[in-house]
Order: C-alpha cells, then sequence, then structure tokens
C-alpha cells in the first residue's frame, strides 16, 4: 500500500517548496541558534528534490538557497556557517568514498587514510615544520599556497589509492574490507610515529598554526568563506561523481561491482578499473583533507580514526549506496545529527535538569549515545529502506522499441552465417 502511494507521488508543488523556503529563512534570519529554523532551511534542499519542476528550476531554487540565501540570512552567525561548512566537509567525504563502494562495489574501511594524506601534506608545507628535514629555511608557506595544495592533496591522496589498490587486487568482501583496515591503522601509526628519527609530522604533538587561505591578500580564516569553498568542492565532486557514472569507466566499476568474472569475460581490466576506483575516491578525499587541515588550524593523528571511516561508511549506507543526491542527504543527516541535534538535545535536558524538572544521571546523556543512534538508524533502514533513502536510479530499457529496431529484423554475427549458409543448402 505504501509503495503504491510512493509511485503514484507526482512531486511537490513548487509554490509550496517556496513557501517552505521564504518561512523557514525568515526564521533562521530572527531567530538565534535555533535547531528548527537551520534544520528547515537545510531540508529545503530535499523538498527541491522531489519538487514537480523541470531540472533547470531546481537547479536555479537550489543555487538560490545554498549560494544567496542561507550566506544572506546567516552568514553573520558564525555558529550556523560552522555547521554548514561541517556538513559540507562530509559531504564531500562520502561522496568520494560512494565512487569506490557505491559505484565499484569495494568495501573500503580505511578511507581515513587518505583524508589524512590530504591533510598531513598540507600542514607540513605550510607550517615552518619542513624546516625540519628540509634545509635553507623556506617554510612556512603563506595562505595563498592553499590554492595550489588542494591539487596537491589530490595528487598525494590519489598516490596512496593506488598503493592501497595494489595489494588488495586478489582479495573481495569481508578480506577486502580487513585490509582496507588495516592500511587506515598503519597510516594514522605512522603519522604518529613520524617524529623520530627525522620529525617529519611532530607525532602525536600534532601541527598548529595551519595557515588559513588567502586570495589577493584577503585572509579566508571565517566559517563564512570555508561555507563557499566546501561548496565549490562539492560542486566539482558531484559534476565527477555524474560524469565518471555516465562514463565507460563508471559502467565498468558498475560491472565489476555486479560480478567481477562476468565483468572480466568481457574484456574489462580487473587492475585498471579497481586501482582508478582507488585513486578516484582517495583523490577527494585528499581535496577534503587540505580544506579540513586549513579550517581546523591544527591536526593530529587522533582526527584520522577507525570511527571516522566507519562514519563516513555509514552515510553511504544510509543515503543510498551508489545515489548521489542519497549521499548527500545521508552525510547531511548524520552530520547534524552528531554535531547538532544530539548536542542540542543534551543542552535541552541539562536545563530542564538544573530547573528541578527532571532527574537524570549523567550516563543517559545523550550525546553518548552516538554509536548507539548510529545502530539504531541502521537497523531501521536496513528493515524499512534496505535500498537507502533515496536508493540509486538505474536506467530502464524499453523492451518494446527495442524489439521494434531495425537491427533486430537482420541476423547479425554467428546467427547471420549460420542462417546464410542454411539457405544456401536449401537452395
Amino acid at each position: 500500500m505504501a509503495n503504491m502511494a510512493w509511485k503514484s507521488f507526482k512531486g511537490i508543488p513548487l509554490v509550496v517548496t517556496l513557501v517552505w523556503i521564504a518561512a523557514f529563512a525568515a526564521a533562521l534570519h530572527f531567530m538565534d541558534k535555533s535547531v528548527i529554523a537551520f534544520l528547515g532551511i537545510l531540508s529545503s534542499i530535499v523538498l527541491i528534490y522531489y519538487t514537480n519542476a523541470s531540472k533547470t528550476v531546481k537547479m536555479i531554487v537550489g543555487a538560490a538557497v545554498l549560494l544567496i540565501i542561507i550566506p544572506l540570512v546567516a552568514g553573520e552567525n558564525r555558529y550556523y556557517m560552522e555547521v554548514a561548512s561541517q556538513v559540507g566537509i562530509y559531504v564531500a567525504m562520502a561522496l568520494g568514498l560512494n565512487i569506490v563502494v557505491g559505484f565499484a562495489g569495494l568495501l573500503d574501511l580505511g578511507y581515513v587514510a587518505f583524508f589524512a594524506a590530504g591533510a598531513y601534506a598540507y600542514a607540513i608545507f605550510s607550517t615552518s615544520q619542513a624546516n625540519e628535514f628540509i634545509a635553507g629555511n623556506l617554510f612556512p608557506l603563506s595562505g595563498d599556497w592553499f590554492w595550489p595544495f588542494l591539487i596537491v592533496g589530490l595528487i598525494v591522496a590519489a598516490v596512496f589509492g593506488i598503493l592501497l589498490g595494489l595489494p588488495v587486487l586478489r582479495v573481495k568482501g569481508d578480506y577486502l574490507a580487513i585490509v582496507t583496515l588495516g592500511f587506515g591503522e598503519i597510516i594514522r601509526i605512522i603519522f604518529n610515529n613520524l617524529d623520530k628519527p627525522i620529525n617529519i609530522t611532530n607525532g602525536p604533538q600534532g601541527i598548529t598554526p595551519i595557515p588559513s587561505p588567502e586570495i589577493f591578500g584577503i585572509k579566508m580564516g571565517t566559517p563564512f568563506y570555508f561555507y563557499f569553498i566546501v561548496l565549490f568542492v562539492i560542486a566539482f565532486i558531484v559534476v565527477a561523481n555524474i560524469r565518471f557514472e555516465h562514463s565507460r569507466m563508471g559502467r565498468a566499476w558498475i560491472a565489476v561491482r555486479e560480478d567481477e568474472l562476468a565483468a572480466q569475460s568481457m574484456g574489462i581490466s580487473l587492475l585498471n578499473t579497481k586501482l582508478a576506483a582507488f585513486a578516484t575516491g582517495a583523490s577527494f578525499a585528499g581535496v577534503v583533507g587540505v580544506i579540513f587541515a586549513a579550517k581546523q588550524t591544527f591536526i593530529d593523528p587522533t582526527s584520522f580514526t577507525l570511527m571516522e571511516s566507519i562514519g563516513i561508511l555509514v552515510m553511504v549506507i544510509l543515503g543510498g549506496s551508489g545515489s548521489i543526491p542519497g549521499v548527500v542527504l545521508g552525510a547531511a543527516f548524520v552530520t547534524i545529527l552528531q554535531v547538532q541535534l544530539l548536542k542540542e538535545f543534551s543542552n535541552f535536558l541539562h536545563s530542564l535538569q538544573q530547573s528541578g524538572i527532571i532527574n537524570l544521571p549523567n550516563q543517559l546523556d545523550p550525546s553518548k549515545f552516538q554509536r548507539l543512534v548510529f545502530g539504531i538508524m541502521l537497523i531501521l533502514v536496513a528493515l524499512y529502506r534496505p535500498n537507502g533513502l533515496i536508493p540509486a536510479k538505474r536506467k530502464k530499457n524499453d523492451l518494446d522499441s527495442i524489439k521494434n529496431s531495425p537491427f533486430t529484423k537482420e541476423k547479425l554475427g554467428i546467427l547471420g552465417k549460420l542462417t546464410g549458409a542454411s539457405s544456401g543448402k536449401q537452395s
């Protein structure tokens, strides 16, 4: 019954979406640190996706919300922009992992290693840390070097992705997950201990101060600027995902995901296809790592633990593996849950406790149950939305048009030869 109702759903009217955006934009402007208003304006992106309008209209309205409305009504509020930029970072990370897990079907539990590679690439050379092993006192670099290091981080992480891909070509499934998990932990331990005999990463003490981006002498160290930087990177990654999905390489990834043996028998090189998936997904994580390092101005190995990889994997599975809008929704939902919802709910309970209305022990603090909430969400999604919140769409071929095609009227290949041979014998 629910499936029939969903199939008959033709979309949200455009007027309803515009009224929703206007109402929550006004609420966001007049209400300071309102969780409901902030969630309302962010959820308008989901409403735009389901709006009954053309793709051009949806893109124009979505761009207006992200580039004009949110910066205008929340640009002066550091709290809102901090949450929005944090959501954007994890959305970009999840889109990168979607190539490896969603398109190619390679379960990667060490994805945070590529994130760390990009972050350390920028942190080491943008601070005086590089003077520890490079003579000449050439460092630190200014914030103007942030922009070239986006490409450097991409290349460094892609190299790390190839280094991971080469040893794991013969394993798949559970063994692949174990190997990638070990790779992620090895990279974290290396960064943690690479302070001797030559001090490269400064070990567990971390690297600081990492300079913020600069352009034409303007320092871009506030969440407002990082919001636009992250939006630009997300737009680039989304376009890359769409182009890859419908390209020859994207179809090869999907073929490998469905059946490696069948893909190989069709002439697809498993070596090149898997290495391309690892390198492409890793390169996006490297770019985001550079942004993360510049935004935090301090990094250490504790920022790149196994739980980060698992959290990003949860975002992909929750939203819909292989679905670009689903991954964006899953990453945004999980990040807001961690950064805002649980924290605000915990503060609300604390205020009730201080006023004497309720009396809860510290063990029941909602912020301490993030992993429990993740587990409950995954169970519910597995039961009621096994393909994710927004499942990946597959192209449907019209069988009638294929049968009526002129190519089906003549027999080609071996069938044509057999038909010609049999007609020659009859004559």
